[in-house]
């Protein structure tokens, strides 16, 4: 005797987009150590949960990320290894070798990267600048210090009081309605 189960019918499955704000050179990877290969601006300074956003954008790209290297000024957390994905990140962080405004990447597979790390109290419309420069197939290498110094200055100069925009840095809460994902 046979018995016919019913299957469920088939569910969709909500797309989910990438959580990194993230913008990326044409370009990779990296022509020498002060060459930038794009920003990343992070949701918060905590790096073991920031980097599994970053890991699922970039692996699929640039193939897994085995090990990172970050400054110790801006980041209050920093393990050893930090599993991201699946699979162990070595973490090595630094304190004069390292550009502090800057996360280097490696990979196994394809070698190095490095990215802008915009800090994640930045408001929108300098986080949409920064995001901008370092992703810029144009002009003269620059390194990541040059970026975030060129944005404090813009944001200290005379079109800083006008409507907000010219804020280099905003405290946590404002702005973030007019986040910019990429």
């Amino acid at each position: 005797m046979c018995a016919t189960i019913p299957l469920p019918p088939p569910r969709a499955v909500p797309f989910r987009a990438p959580t990194a704000r993230l913008a990326l050179k044409s370009e990779s990877p990296s022509g020498g150590p002060a060459d930038l290969d794009g920003a990343w601006w992070p949701r918060s300074r905590d790096l073991p949960a920031e980097l599994s956003a970053l890991a699922d954008v970039l692996d699929p790209l640039w193939g897994r990320i085995t090990r990172v290297a970050v400054s110790t000024r801006h980041w209050p957390i920093l393990p050893s290894r930090v599993v991201v994905n699946g699979h162990v990140v070595r973490v090595g962080w630094f304190t004069a070798e390292l550009d502090p405004h800057a996360i280097l990447l490696q990979s196994s597979t394809a070698g190095r990267w490095n990215l802008l790390v915009i800090p994640p109290e930045s408001g929108a419309p300098s986080a949409a600048r920064l995001l901008a420069a370092a992703s810029a197939d144009t002009g003269r290498p620059t390194t990541a210090t040059t970026l975030m110094t060129a944005e404090r200055a813009r944001g200290a100069g005379p079109e800083a009081g006008k409507s907000g925009s010219g804020r280099a840095f905003s405290s946590p809460g404002v702005n973030q309605q007019h986040a910019v994902g990429v």
